[in-house]
C-alpha cells in the first residue's frame, strides 16, 4: 500500500532527526518547501523569553507534518498537538503521523497543517503555563512560536486557523492554553486532561482536604484503577514509585510559588499533610475556578470553542474533575460539548467506539477542527 511506503519514508526520517541539538533546526522565516506527500520534520526555535527567564538558551522544539499537496504559499489551518507526561513530540508525532496517512491513503485526512508540541523541562512537563519556577511559556508560544509556525509553513494568522489538541497533561495545556488566549485560538479538543477542577485533584478536594493520601473518612486515597479495581493509592504511587514523585514534582515546578530550593511542594512527602498556602498559589490554575472568576469577560470570547472528551473509566479517574468542570459550565451558561466515553480508559480512548467515533478519536476531533474552518472559509486559496 501506498501508506505502508510512507510510514517506511517516515522512519527514515525520525531516525535522522532523533538526536537534538542546540542549534534552530531550520531559520524561522524560511518557507518549507511544497510536496506532494505528507512530510514530518522538525521544528526548533530559540525563545527570547524563557531565555532572559532561564539565564541561558531556551528552544521551542516541535515536530510538524505537512498534509498531503502541501504548498506554504496557499495557506491552510493548524492544529497544536501536546503530549502528555513522559512522552515527547517525536513520540507523539510520530504516532499520530501513522494515523494521518491510513486517513490520508483513504481519501478522508483534512489538509491540517499538524504541529506537534514538545513540553518537557528540566523539572517535568510545564503544560504551556506562565509560571514562577518554569518560565512564560503561555506567553512565549503565542508572541514568538506562532509566528515562526506561520512565517515557516504557511499556516493562516487567524483564530479560525488555529486549533489545539492534547491528551492527559497535554489535554490540561491545550485547554488553558485556549482559556489563556481565548482570542488567538479557534477552539480546543482537549482528551482526558489533568485535574480541571481542584475540587477533585487526583481524588482530593484541594480545598477541603486535610491530606493527600487520606481521605476524610481515614481511607487511603485510590490514584490508578483497571475498571472497578484499584491498582494504586496516591500515598504508594508518590513514595515508592519514581516516576510518581516526578509527577507530583512537576505539578510543583508549575502551580507552586518559588521558594529558596526551587518549587515549594504542595503536600509533605512523608506524611501527606497538604500546605494550605501552596493551595492558594495553586488556584489560579484551576480552570473551572478560573472561569467562574473571568466568565463575565472570558465567556463572550470563548463561545463554543472548548471541547472536552473523557473515559467514565478513566485509568486515572479523571473523570471526575471534568464532570465537575461540566457543572460550572452548566451554571455559567457556557457551550462547551463535553463528552463522557462509556467503557473507555486514558490510553484506549483513542480506539474507534462504534457510535461516538467509529473511524477512531483523531478523525473525529480532526473532521470538527475541518468543519469548523470550512465555516469561515469555504473557498480554497488555492485552485
Amino acid at each position: 500500500m501506498r501508506w505502508t511506503r510512507l510510514l517506511a519514508a517516515l522512519a527514515a526520517t525520525l531516525c535522522a532527526c532523533a538526536r537534538p541539538t542546540r542549534s534552530p533546526t531550520i531559520a524561522p522565516i524560511e518557507r518549507a518547501l511544497a510536496s506532494e506527500r505528507p512530510r514530518f520534520e522538525p521544528f526548533t526555535l530559540r525563545s527570547e523569553r524563557l531565555s532572559l527567564f532561564a539565564g541561558r538558551d531556551v528552544t521551542f522544539e516541535a515536530m510538524v507534518l505537512t498534509p498531503a499537496n502541501y504548498d506554504p504559499a496557499c495557506g491552510g489551518p493548524a492544529l497544536y498537538f501536546l503530549h502528555g507526561f513522559g512522552s515527547s513530540a517525536l513520540r507523539t508525532g510520530a504516532g499520530y503521523t501513522g494515523d494521518v496517512l491510513a486517513r490520508d491513503e483513504a481519501g478522508v485526512a483534512p489538509p491540517l497543517i499538524r504541529v506537534f508540541l514538545d513540553a518537557n523541562h528540566p523539572l517535568g512537563h510545564h503544560v504551556f503555563a506562565d509560571s514562577a519556577n518554569t518560565g512564560p511559556w503561555s506567553t512565549a508560544l503565542v508572541e514568538e512560536l506562532l509566528p515562526a509556525i506561520e512565517a515557516r509553513y504557511g499556516a493562516l494568522p487567524e483564530p479560525s486557523a488555529r486549533f489545539l489538541g492534547g491528551h492527559s497533561s497535554g489535554g490540561w495545556a491545550s485547554l488553558w492554553l485556549q482559556i489563556d488566549h481565548p482570542e488567538t485560538f479557534g477552539g480546543v479538543w482537549s482528551l482526558a486532561p489533568d485535574p480541571v477542577d481542584f475540587h477533585s485533584f487526583t481524588n482530593v478536594d484541594l480545598y477541603g482536604d486535610d491530606n493527600m493520601y487520606r481521605a476524610p473518612d481515614g481511607d487511603a486515597v485510590p490514584l490508578v484503577r483497571e475498571g472497578a479495581k484499584v491498582v494504586t493509592t496516591l500515598e504508594t504511587f508518590v513514595r515508592a514509585d519514581p516516576e510518581g514523585r516526578r509527577i507530583y514534582a512537576s505539578f510543583d515546578a508549575v502551580f507552586s510559588p518559588r521558594g529558596p530550593g526551587g518549587p515549594v511542594p504542595l503536600f509533605d512527602r512523608e506524611t501527606g499533610r497538604i500546605d494550605r498556602a501552596v493551595v492558594r498559589s495553586w488556584e489560579q490554575y484551576d480552570i473551572a475556578a478560573r472561569l467562574r472568576r473571568e466568565w463575565p469577560t472570558l465567556g463572550p470570547r470563548l463561545g463554543d470553542k472548548l471541547h472536552v472528551i473523557v473515559g467514565l473509566e478513566d485509568t486515572y479517574y479523571l473523570e471526575a474533575p471534568v464532570r465537575l468542570l461540566a457543572q460550572a459550565l452548566a451554571q455559567l451558561g457556557g457551550r462547551a460539548d463535553i463528552v463522557f466515553v462509556p467503557g473507555r480508559a486514558h490510553v484506549d480512548l483513542f480506539d474507534p467506539h462504534p457510535e461516538l467515533y467509529p473511524g477512531g478519536l483523531l478523525k473525529r476531533i480532526e473532521d470538527e477542527m475541518w468543519t469548523n474552518f470550512r465555516a469561515t472559509h469555504p473557498r480554497p486559496r488555492c485552485p
